[in-house]
Order: C-alpha cells, then structure tokens, then sequence
C-alpha cells in the first residue's frame, strides 16, 4: 500500500525531494511577511471570484479574510517564519483541517491555477523561490486529495491497530 508521500508524489509529477526544497531554503527571510500576505490575498481574491460555482462553494463557508490569514500564517510557519498559525490554532494537521472539503483531484487542480496566478503576480517572489513554493503546493495540494480519498475508504473499517495479533507458534 503506497504511503500518502507516495500518492502525492505520483499524482502531482513532484518528487518529495523536489516538494521539501523549500525545506533549504529559508523563504521566510528571504521574501517576508508581507509578500505572503500579498500571495494569499492575491489568491484568495481569485478563489472568491472563481467563474466555477462548484469551486467557490467550497468556500462559501469561510470568510475571505479568516482564510487569507489561516494560509499566509501557515505558509509563514512552513517556510522558515515564526510560528504564526500554531500560536493561533495548533498544530496545522492539514488533512484534518481540511476534511470538512471536497478535496478531489478537479480541486486541487483549480486550487493550484489559483495559485499559479498568484504566485505569478505578487512581483516580489523570484523564479527559484516561485520554483520551489509551486512544487510544495504542488505536492501537497496532492497529499489532501491523498487523505481525502483515505477518509473515504476508511469510513466504517475498524483500525488494523485494534486489530488481533497471529497467535504465537
């Protein structure tokens, strides 16, 4: 059975190593808490605006500005700032956070031409730091539908780790 890593690594075309390059970098000093700001208005500014109903119904529940702050907060603590988001709300716990939503591969495609765009407008982001942050989202936009998928297939199947263990020979 393939580990959600590996998943998100086949399903996005982006090799873990190539998702974690942001790992080697710290993004935080580099680029700065209001370029984050900007990447995640500029996005979510487009999410809200979406021509797709489908996709904007996804959100239709969060107000714009509790969501540009959840993410620039989290992409802050991701990429090598303080940390902003856990201080806040504990631990990002991702696919938790995100079970609540249909996280299918259609949306994770949208999500990602959303931030593509974004990426690309907020001026500030140099091509080896858009490289690295696309790869990431990439990976773990992948990774939620990875755990989505999980939620499903697990609804109503009992843990294995409750599960007895062979007798002994």
């Amino acid at each position: 059975m393939q580990s959600l890593q590996q998943k998100a690594s086949e399903w996005s075309g982006v090799d873990q190593n190539d998702a974690f390059a942001i790992d080697n970098t710290n993004l935080f000093e580099k680029l700065g808490l209001q370029t984050f700001v900007n990447l995640s208005t500029n996005f979510y500014n487009r999410v809200y605006d979406d021509e797709e109903e489908w996709f904007r119904s996804i959100f239709a529940n969060s107000k714009k500005e509790d969501a540009i702050r959840n993410q620039y907060e989290f992409f802050v603590q991701r990429m090598g700032g303080p940390p902003l988001y856990s201080q806040r709300k504990g631990h990002p716990a991702l696919i938790g956070r995100h079970r609540p939503f249909p996280v299918t591969h259609q949306a994770a495609e949208r999500w990602l031409v959303h931030m593509k765009q974004a990426l690309d407008s907020v001026t500030d982001i140099d091509e080896d730091s858009k490289t690295k942050m696309m790869n990431f989202f990439r990976h773990t936009a992948f990774f939620l539908v990875a755990g989505d998928e999980l939620k499903h297939q697990n609804q109503g199947v009992p843990c294995k780790h409750g599960a007895s263990k062979p007798a002994a020979v």
